[in-house]
């Protein structure tokens, strides 16, 4: 018995119709997932340099509590892909510093915490040699277009009022100067407190770098944003 089966030529439409728009739909869901796999892939730590003396070499303490440590764990912590390389020096003045500077940003980082003029201030170095120092620093940094967050320091009272106002006027102006964030002082809310100084009253011990750390993050969160945005702009141009 032969049975013959009529499909009406609108009905064929339909079906086809309904084929085409799902083959769409695959195509659609393939592509986005190779687009997000590609996204993912080219995702990279942003690398940052923390370019300083012993306060972020971690004198004093454990490496594990150390300020770049900290703070990369305290980034990750909120989500961010970051990378923080220890390059603090202990003792080293705004002179040792510029004389490393070049070094220390190869391979190129995608950003600088410059934390520099302790030790300048503590043996009352005259103000105008960091603030040199620091310029030449700034200067280079922006030449190499790397974004820095600069960290203020703040002079002992025991040199006189002269040299303080000196000194503590170096980093918001040199900020000013080169346009770049101003943490205003480093060792906020740690400074002169003895349940986050070591014996020597100078260095924070593990708790206080959790305070420093604690207190700089906005800082340091509006410079990793800076430098996520201009990764993103520079993948736009790119044809």
């Amino acid at each position: 018995m032969n049975v013959t089966v009529s499909l009406a030529p609108g009905w064929i439409a339909k079906v086809a119709l309904h084929l085409m728009i799902y083959a769409g739909m695959m195509a659609s869901l393939v592509t986005s997932a190779l687009v997000t796999s590609a996204s993912a892939a080219s995702l990279r730590p942003t690398t940052i340099v923390a370019f300083g003396d012993s306060l972020t070499a971690g004198y004093g303490v454990k490496t594990s509590e150390s300020f770049p440590v900290q703070l990369q764990m305290a980034l990750e912590a909120k989500g961010h892909k970051v990378t923080i390389i220890n390059a603090g020096v202990s003792g080293d003045t705004t002179s040792g510093g510029l004389e490393r500077l070049d070094w220390a940003l190869d391979p190129k980082p995608d950003a600088v915490i410059l934390e520099l003029g302790a030790n300048d201030a503590l043996r009352g170095i005259d103000p105008k040699v960091p603030r040199a120092n620091l310029d030449k620093m700034l200067a280079d940094l922006r030449a190499k277009g790397i974004p820095v967050l600069l960290t203020g320091m703040k002079s002992p009272s025991n040199w006189g009022d002269e040299y303080v106002k000196n000194f503590d006027a170096i980093f918001p102006e040199l900020a000013a100067k080169y346009a770049v964030p101003l943490y205003p002082f480093f060792l906020d809310g740690v400074a002169l407190d003895p349940s986050f100084t070591q014996p020597d009253g100078l260095h924070p011990t593990g708790k206080g770098v959790a305070e420093i750390v604690k207190r700089i993050m906005p800082a340091v969160e509006a410079l990793v944003a800076r430098v996520e945005q201009n990764q993103a702009t520079a993948k736009e141009a790119t044809p």
